[in-house]
């Protein structure tokens, strides 16, 4: 891909967007599966507007719109610079070695374009010589990964990881020669300019195409935010594509988090800074060895008492993976004089680096380490800044002190939409009750164009929607038994051939345990068996396989074809009021005197159940069965707003309908609503 060639501005944008998209126009001529929607083409010309004369625009474009295609055209034929923000790494990959190649091809345009992941995800030149000439003995497989990757490194050109064929996905010492921001020592690196990073910057400063994911998008917002740091070129125009997910995303990257992890990559940083032949003199490199000695020391006896403070109040729950807890200024107070004493000696290894030689290249990092490590403790330890709900988290052998900004809104209009000319954000669900309010409140969106398209798949002939009338309510013990029954009974009619997605993972075990002893004979895969990546090619590959998963396979995964014909959520997904960060906006929503249950949690919720329906139909050729086991759906006077909220397609409470809908696919149909 070359520079773009230029293109007359005599008439509009959205006029030779349209010229693209109609009968037996560039698209049609060059796209052997391109079929004329008239709702692209209008998604497509509303973006060519905004590229036109700037502000944002709110697209909701359900499945089968084709939402890619309809935002890449304008942006090609525009000229302008546009950075594109996806939710997921696919759907990155699908654009840049799929979308983008066709579409240059097929519009006779040239264009340059960059792929960018998060840093973590690229080889650091200057740590991987260190970690490679460090003389400490070390394992004979991480002296083999060594050796594997220094050959790689001889022809690699982007020192993107995802090259390594034969290196593990979760390998631990990656993160010991990655190129992470806390790691990076910036402009005084001997290596900067051969760094894969700058030259990933340098690409995507002189492209025309930006392509990034979410997290990228927010991690490098909030380390702009301290001018240091930042990988994304500036672009006046952005597509944010997923946008249903950004919330989320933003409230974990515009927040801080330290852990005992962090502590531990310090020291052994330090250490390996100490090990090599650095110009110090021998005493100072005696006292920093001591005070690195009493970080560990001290990082042992906080987190003890951290984790010791976190059973105490958490109880039966004490022992429960991921199980987040709230924490206020008296949770600290029986171990403020540990923390004090860690925030001290930090605050003493960043003067003692302070005095050293500062042309030597880690000893900055190092000291600015230090200071960011201490500093954030101080402000998680006071845990009284009341713009952020403060908790803990255990996760394996992490012991995570976090700080969440509980409104991300103002900061994701300063960041994002404040920074640009331009924005389109796109989803196939961002409204609520037929209102894009909802979503335009959490993100801080004051103005802007609003377009709807319903999805181009016929939900009537393709679907029907089970929701079974003598279910206990969700709440009650007896619903795991009883909803594992009535998956079984499913299954039986889907021959299997289902995800089973649920609220949570106690849920999961107690109805996997009552379908693993039954009679089915059909292939069973449970997250957290294999890697998502593993399950999915397995589900794809296995006939009649069924899934039982959590929330992480409710969006951005896509099967589509026979191998996927039912949905099955075991309740409406609310977000638990036991959880930190929910429960902060609950109570800051009720503190304006709002009903947070009304105009919060039933969105998120109606949302998330969307996302997780959407998994079922993905083309015109799919057919299957939406089923939801939740009870409230029927009983509760909030159930008519989920109701509302689902695909167009037939409802029943028969599962005699569920054997005709298999049985015989082209003509049996269920009554309509």
């Amino acid at each position: 891909m070359s520079e773009i060639s230029s293109t007359p501005h005599t008439t509009r944008l959205a006029d030779h967007v349209a010229d693209a998209f109609k009968e037996g126009g560039a698209l049609a001529r060059s796209l052997t599966i391109f079929e004329q929607r008239h709702s692209q083409t209008e998604m497509s010309t509303a973006v060519a507007d905004i590229l036109d004369d700037g502000g944002i625009l709110i697209a909701e474009a359900g499945t089968g719109i084709g939402k890619t295609l309809a935002y890449l055209v304008p942006i090609i034929l525009s000229r302008k610079r546009v950075l594109i923000s996806t939710g997921t790494k696919n759907l990155q990959e699908q654009i840049y070695f799929k979308d983008l190649p066709a579409l240059e091809e097929a519009l006779g345009v040239r264009f340059t374009a960059t792929y960018m992941k998060g840093r973590a995800n690229y080889l650091c030149l200057h740590r991987f010589e260190a970690q490679y000439q460090n003389p400490t003995p070390r394992s004979a497989t991480d002296d083999a990964y060594l050796t594997t990757i220094k050959k790689w490194l001889a022809v690699t050109e982007t020192g993107d990881r995802a090259e390594l064929e034969n290196i593990p996905e979760d390998l631990p010492s990656w993160h010991d020669i990655s190129a992470t921001n806390e790691n990076c020592i910036g402009r005084e690196c001997t290596q900067y300019e051969e760094c894969f990073v700058t030259r990933m910057r340098q690409r995507a400063s002189a492209s025309d195409l930006v392509i990034v994911n979410h997290h990228l998008l927010c991690a490098d917002a909030a380390v702009r935010q301290s001018a240091y740091g930042e990988v994304i070129p500036t672009c006046d125009y952005a597509v944010i594509d997923e946008a249903h997910q950004l919330e989320e995303i933003a409230t974990q990257y515009f927040g801080l988090s330290v852990s005992n992890y962090r502590f531990d990559e310090l020291a052994g940083d330090t250490d390996r800074f100490l090990s090599g032949d650095q110009v110090i003199s021998a005493e100072e490199k005696d006292e920093l060895q001591k005070i690195v000695r009493r970080i560990r020391e001290r990082t042992q006896d906080f987190f003890a008492g951290v984790l010791s403070r976190r059973n105490e109040l958490l109880g039966t729950f004490a022992n429960k993976a991921g199980e987040r807890m709230r924490v206020s200024t008296e949770t600290f107070e029986p171990i403020a004089e540990s923390g004090l004493a860690l925030t001290g000696i930090l605050g003493t290894l960043e003067a003692n680096l302070a005095h050293l030689d500062s042309s030597v290249e880690e000893v900055e990092a190092l000291a600015r380490r230090a200071r960011e490590i201490k500093e954030q403790l101080q402000f998680l330890l006071q845990a009284d800044d009341s713009a952020y709900v403060f908790y803990l988290e255990m996760r394996g052998r992490g012991l995570f002190l976090r700080a969440a900004p509980i409104d991300v809104s103002s900061i994701v209009r300063e960041f994002l939409w404040g920074r640009m000319n331009g924005t389109v954000l796109t989803s196939a669900t961002l409204t609520v009750d037929n209102s894009f309010d909802y979503f335009c409140n959490r993100l801080g969106i004051d103005d802007a164009h609003e377009i709807r398209f319903a999805s181009e798949f016929d939900f009537t002939q393709q679907a029907i929607v089970y929701l079974p009338s003598q279910m206990p309510d969700p709440r009650a013990p007896d619903f795991p038994e009883a909803a594992g029954l009535e998956v079984i009974e499913i299954l039986k009619r889907t021959k299997g051939r289902a995800f089973v997605l649920f609220t949570s993972y106690a849920n999961l075990r107690l109805v996997h345990a009552i379908v693993k002893h039954s009679q089915l004979n059909f292939p069973i895969f449970v997250q957290g068996d294999a890697p998502k990546f593993s399950l999915l090619q397995d589900f794809r590959s296995t006939p009649n396989a069924v899934l039982f998963a959590t929330s992480s396979f409710w969006q951005g995964v896509d099967v589509a074809g026979e191998a996927l014909s039912c949905v099955i959520i075991d309740k409406l997904p609310f977000a638990s009021p036991r959880d930190p960060i929910t429960a902060a906006r609950i109570e800051m929503i009720a503190d304006r005197g709002d009903n947070a249950f009304t105009t919060y949690q039933i969105p998120l919720a109606i949302l998330a159940l969307q996302q997780g329906l959407g998994r079922l139909i993905r083309n015109k050729r799919d057919r299957g069965v939406l089923v939801i086991l939740d009870s409230r759906i029927h009983t509760k006077s909030y159930g008519k707003r989920f109701l509302a909220s689902l695909p167009p397609a037939p409802l029943t409470s028969e599962m005699a309908d569920l054997e005709q809908f298999f049985a015989i696919p082209s003509e049996t149909q269920v009554e309509g609503r």
